[in-house]
C-alpha cells in the first residue's frame, strides 16, 4: 500500500467530476514523482481501476503507467450500456474517476513469456456525461448514506468471510473432511491470502476451518464502511486467485451443497463519534440507547431490506433452520441462530461493543447491503425505537402459536417474497437512488422468472421416472 496517499475525499460527492479530479490532482502533484518512483522501484507497469456493477461483481480495466497521470487528470470514459444495471445505450457515456485514497500495489508479480511486471489498483466513483455522480454507482450510494448520518455517528464494520474450496468450478465436490476448528486441507490458502491482504494494508484477525466439510473463514478487522466494502471485493478476488494457483476453486456461493451449512458474511457494526464507540454505555449494561434503537430499526425493516442483503435465489437455500443461519427476526447475546447477536460486554473492551448482523452472505453487493443496513438502523435511531426482549434459544422449535404470541416475525424464505417487501418499502425507496432501486428490481425479477421456467435436478430426480 502506498501509505503517503492520504487525501481529503470530497465530502458529499455533489461536485462535477472535473472539480473532483482537480481536488485530488492539486494534492497529487506534490507526490507524483515519489509515487512514480515507487512504481518504478516495484516494477509497476499498469494501474488497474476497479468498480462493481449493480450486483456487486468486480469489474476492472488496466492503463499503462504512462497513462496514469492522465487517469488522474481526466478519469477514464467507458461504455456504461455494457455493464449490468448501468446506463441505457442512449445514455451510455460514463467516466471512472479514481479515489486515490485506495491506491495500492498488488503484492504479486505477473509473468509472461518474455516479461514480468506488477500492477497497482485503485477504486473510484462513476460519473455521467453531465459530469455528475452517476446514480447507478453503489459505492457512491454508500458514501452518500454514511454522510447523511455522520453528525450522529460514523458506521464502522468488520466481516467474517466464509467460503468453500472445491476441486473445480464445475461440480461442488469436497476437498476435505474437516469441521469447525478441525484443520482439514488448504489452510495454507487462508494463510497466503491473509499475508497478501496484509501487504495491501487490509488487516485480518482470525482464520479457521468452518463447520462444513471444505468450508473456511477469514475475518477482516473492522474499518469504515466504504473501506470494508472495498475489502470484501478484494478479499474475494485474492482468495479466488490463490485457490486457482493451488489448483482448486474457491466459492462464495451462499449454498453450493444441500444439507450442510452455507456461506455467510456475518457483519459486525458499530457507530463512532469523536473517536468514541457510541454503541457503548456502561450505565446501560454496555449497550447504549442508540445501539438499541439501531437494533430495533434493523428488526423493524429487516424484511424490507433483505433482498439487498441476500440478493440471489440461492441465498435463501442458506436461510433455513438447522444450519446456524437466521430465519427469524430475533436478537440475543448467546443465540447464534438469531438475526442479530450482541457479543457480551467485557470490562476494558468498551470499543469492541458492536452488533453482529448474521443474515448477510458474501455474494451480496457490499456497498448496497451496507447502505441498506445503515439506513434501516439509523431510521430506528430517528424513530427512537426500542427492540423487543432478547431471545436466547432457537425459536424454530417453538410452536407457531407461541411465536405469534411473542410477535416473532420470519425473514422471507425466497427471493420472490423478499423482492415484494423490497419494492413496496418506503425506506428502501428513500435510501436508494431511483436508478438503483429500479434496475435492481428489474434484474432480480428477471432472475426469478428465469428460475421459475427452468427444470431443476430435483424435478428430474423426483418426477421424471414416475410421471
Amino acid at each position: 500500500m502506498i501509505s503517503y496517499i492520504k487525501m481529503l475525499v470530497c465530502c458529499e460527492l455533489k461536485i462535477k467530476w472535473k472539480e473532483f479530479i482537480n481536488l485530488f490532482y492539486i494534492t497529487f502533484c506534490m507526490n507524483i514523482d515519489k509515487i512514480l518512483g515507487d512504481f518504478e522501484k516495484n516494477n509497476v507497469k499498469f494501474v488497474r481501476p476497479i468498480f462493481v456493477d449493480i450486483l456487486g461483481r468486480m469489474l476492472d480495466f488496466t492503463v499503462p503507467i504512462d497513462e496514469f497521470e492522465g487517469l488522474i487528470k481526466e478519469g477514464k470514459g467507458f461504455d456504461g450500456s455494457s455493464v449490468e444495471g448501468f446506463a441505457r445505450i442512449e445514455e451510455s457515456d460514463l467516466r471512472f474517476v479514481p479515489d486515490l485514497n485506495t491506491l495500492r500495489i498488488l503484492p504479486w508479480e505477473y509473468k509472461g513469456l518474455e516479461k514480468s511486471w506488477r500492477e497497482a489498483i485503485v477504486f473510484g466513483y462513476i460519473y455521467d456525461s453531465s459530469g455528475n455522480i452517476y446514480e447507478g454507482d453503489t459505492r457512491a450510494l454508500l458514501k452518500r448514506t454514511i454522510d447523511r448520518y455522520k453528525d450522529i455517528g460514523v458506521m464502522k464494520c468488520g466481516v467474517e468471510m466464509e467460503f468453500f474450496i472445491f476441486e473445480n468450478d464445475k461440480i461442488p465436490r469436497h476437498t476435505d473432511c474437516g469441521g469447525y476448528f478441525r484443520s482439514g486441507l488448504h489452510g495454507e490458502i487462508r494463510k497466503e491470502a491473509q499475508l497478501l491482504l496484509n501487504e495491501m494494508g487490509i488487516k485480518t484477525e482470525f482464520d479457521h476451518h468452518e463447520v462444513a466439510q471444505s468450508q473456511h473463514e477469514i475475518d477482516i478487522t473492522y474499518s469504515d464502511a466504504i473501506s470494508m466494502a472495498d475489502y470484501v471485493i478484494l478479499t474475494k478476488y485474492v482468495v479466488k486467485k490463490i485457490a486457482r494457483e493451488h489448483g482448486v476453486y474457491a466459492s462464495f456461493m451462499p449454498k453450493p451443497i444441500e444439507n450442510i451449512n452455507g456461506n455467510g458474511m456475518h457483519t459486525h457494526i458499530s457507530l463512532w463519534k469523536d473517536g468514541k464507540n457510541i454503541f457503548f454505555d456502561e450505565e446501560k449494561k454496555g449497550l447504549s440507547d442508540i445501539a438499541r434503537s439501531y437494533i430495533a430499526g434493523l428488526m423493524k425493516y429487516g424484511k424490507e431490506i433483505q433482498a439487498g442483503l441476500n440478493q440471489w435465489i440461492n441465498s435463501y437455500k442458506r436461510l433455513t433452520p438447522g444450519y446456524e443461519a437466521p430465519t427469524y427476526l430475533v436478537w440475543g447475546t448467546k443465540n447464534r441462530s438469531a438475526y442479530i447477536r450482541v457479543p457480551e460486554y467485557q470490562k476494558g473492551k468498551e470499543n469492541a461493543t458492536r452488533i453482529e448482523l448474521r443474515s448477510l452472505d458474501p455474494a451480496c453487493n457490499p456497498y448496497l447491503a451496507f447502505s441498506l443496513i445503515h439506513s434501516a438502523g439509523m431510521q430506528g435511531v430517528k424513530e427512537k425505537l426500542e427492540p423487543p426482549d432478547p431471545v436466547e434459544f432457537d425459536v424454530f422449535h417453538l410452536p407457531e402459536s407461541e411465536r405469534k404470541k411473542m410477535k416473532i416475525d420470519e425473514l422471507s424464505s425466497s427471493l420472490e417474497k423478499a423482492l415484494e417487501h423490497f419494492m413496496n418499502s418506503k425506506l428502501v425507496k428513500d435510501s436508494l437512488t431511483e436508478h438503483i432501486f429500479r434496475k435492481f428490481i428489474e434484474n432480480k425479477t428477471i432472475e426469478c422468472k428465469n428460475f421459475n421456467r427452468s427444470v431443476t435436478d430435483y424435478e428430474i430426480k423426483h418426477y421424471f421416472g414416475i410421471l
